[in-house]
């Protein structure tokens, strides 16, 4: 959670922007489906990228600014305050009509101005420096880095001291740990250190925080060109690779990978796919081009075509399903088939069976989120390692015809629960944190997760907490020099004393878990078609390990 260095990118994901205020203009999401992202920002995206239309997936982006004058860290701002009309008028001289802007009394606390966001440019090299890769066990890991989160603060906060705000909204860490950083001098409010915790916060306070960031693996496959002219690059993406920054993913993502190895940068997507989605890309070059092809697609002159392999004997005859779909969590990313839903339809058809599954080509004539993968699930025939829709949780059915015999926050509470089980919460873009302040996000229709309910899932989460930590820490005996604590964690990124992530030991994935069987195929417009390759699971011939 924000703050905390452990549950902060959850949290962080649902800052939104105080539209109160001209200064606030967009935060960065966590969420895939979300999240399906209505927890991503929808006015624009990482350094100036365009937020793409949802094409059976959630739309989201990374709101990229300037690092902070003298930040210690290499630091992307996770919040970019844009002014009125793209300019901020001069305290120096201020514009016709308009009273130059009070300095403060004495003792008053002044805010500094935000500063422009320079529009249009992409990640980069100081973005790119902030960590390197390294490879082991078919995996593509990130080594730890210190990283700024900010963020203005919000309504609800003003009248409050940081120590009511911490222990109300931020309670994945203990407070001795927030001490703790604010002796290490990694709390900032307007940019200066914070010194106490019993600090009121005002209105338009500007919050930064340092906090030592890990990022899950993902497949050491390589993400590979199909394609690249003057216009647009396309290429082939590996399943488990998100498109952008989201939840706990920054340099594990195509956006970075593409700009420090293939250095391709400032590059805008012009559509998405989940992050376990592998297959076709593409991403446009200028705005010129990504406002052409957007237009396209909002006029349905883009034709999408997905292969993915389901459990059972899938019908001969061509299926089309036009159920509509509801979104249950943006924050966990989970959506079913429901009456209230968004109308959509995707046409199915078989290409082959081996006896045990299925190999289906899709048509989604609609972009809905998970919009393929609920409406296989609906039909019975789920894809065959889909984490979500193919789970125990949703009852003995599976959720095939709508049958759930369980409320939605019983749904999510046992879907959490199994991959809490599994260690593998990065599925559902959620971090433990997140537990403790619900599952069900306050815009979706769904209702809200009771008080037990959180009480039990907040427990169950420090318990797996308590359990992993190989080396327990008390972290009111931590002794940190506040003039020496930021120096030391600049030597050494890969190890922090107020981590709690550092004391952890979590089991690597298997390459072959990290893959689930959607890829999409075939991409088509006005004047371009991009092809992948079949992937193996594909194959006539492929029997399950």
């Amino acid at each position: 959670m924000w703050l905390g260095g452990r549950g902060w990118l959850g949290v962080l994901g649902r800052w939104r922007c105080d539209l109160r205020r001209p200064s606030f203009a967009r935060t960065w999401s966590g969420f895939k489906g979300p999240m399906a992202e209505t927890l991503s920002t929808q006015v624009g995206t990482a350094g100036g990228l365009r937020a793409p239309h949802q094409q059976n997936g959630d739309a989201g982006g990374d709101a990229r600014v300037e690092p902070s004058p003298g930040s210690p860290k290499p630091a992307g701002r996770e919040v970019e305050p844009a002014p009125v009309g793209g300019e901020y008028p001069s305290a120096a001289a201020p514009g016709p009509g308009k009273r130059k802007k009070r300095r403060g009394a004495t003792g008053e606390r002044v805010v500094p101005p935000p500063k422009k966001r320079r529009t249009g440019v992409s990640f980069g090299d100081e973005h790119f420096k902030e960590t390197s890769y390294y490879f082991e066990g078919g995996l593509r890991k990130v080594r730890p880095y210190y990283f700024d989160f900010q963020t203005y603060c919000k309504g609800r906060w003003v009248g409050h001291s940081l120590l009511h705000v911490f222990s109300t909204e931020f309670r994945a860490q203990p407070l001795a740990y927030y001490e703790a950083a604010v002796q290490a001098g990694r709390l900032h409010l307007n940019e200066k250190p914070v010194q106490d915790l019993n600090i009121v916060l005002k209105d338009n306070d500007f919050l930064r925080n340092t906090v030592h960031r890990h990022e899950p693996p993902v497949t050491a496959e390589p993400i590979r060109l199909l394609a690249e002219n003057e216009d647009v690059v396309v290429v082939d993406k590996p399943s488990s690779i998100p498109v952008h920054p989201c939840g706990r993913f920054r340099h594990n993502t195509v956006i970075f990978i593409l700009g420090k190895e293939h250095q391709l940068k400032e590059l805008h997507p012009l559509h998405r796919l989940d992050r376990l989605t592998s297959g076709v890309l593409m991403f446009a070059k200028t705005a010129a081009v990504s406002e052409r092809i957007h237009e396209q697609v909002r006029d349905r002159q883009l034709e999408k075509e997905y292969v993915c392999r389901v459990e059972g004997e899938f019908p001969t005859e061509e299926v089309t399903c036009k159920e509509p779909i509801l979104v249950v969590s943006y924050k966990v990313g989970v959506c079913r088939v429901d009456t209230r839903g968004k109308p959509c339809e995707t046409v199915f058809q078989r290409l082959s069976y081996n006896g045990q599954s299925s190999v289906v080509r899709c048509r989604p004539l609609t972009g809905r989120t998970h919009q393929i993968r609920v409406h296989l699930q609906f039909l019975g025939h789920p894809i065959l390692n889909d984490p979500i829709y193919n789970s125990v949780a949703w009852g003995p059915s599976r959720g095939r015809g709508g049958r759930i015999p369980k409320t939605d926050e019983e749904l999510l509470r046992d879907l959490v629960a199994e991959h809490q089980a599994k260690q593998s919460l990065d599925v559902l873009d959620l971090c433990e944190g997140d537990l403790s302040s619900g599952l069900t996000d306050s815009t979706a229709p769904s209702s809200e997760l009771g008080k037990d309910s959180l009480e039990e899932l907040a427990a169950a989460a420090q318990k797996m907490e308590e359990v992993a930590e190989a080396a327990p820490q008390k972290l009111d005996t931590i002794a940190l020099a506040p003039e020496k604590a930021v120096e030391t964690d600049v030597t050494n990124q890969e190890a922090d004393s107020l981590c709690a992530e550092c004391r952890l030991v979590r089991q690597d994935p298997l390459p072959k878990d990290l893959v689930m069987f959607l890829h999409a195929l075939r991409y088509k417009g006005p004047g371009f078609e991009y092809f992948s390759p079949m992937p193996a699971w594909a194959q006539d011939d492929w029997q399950k390990d």
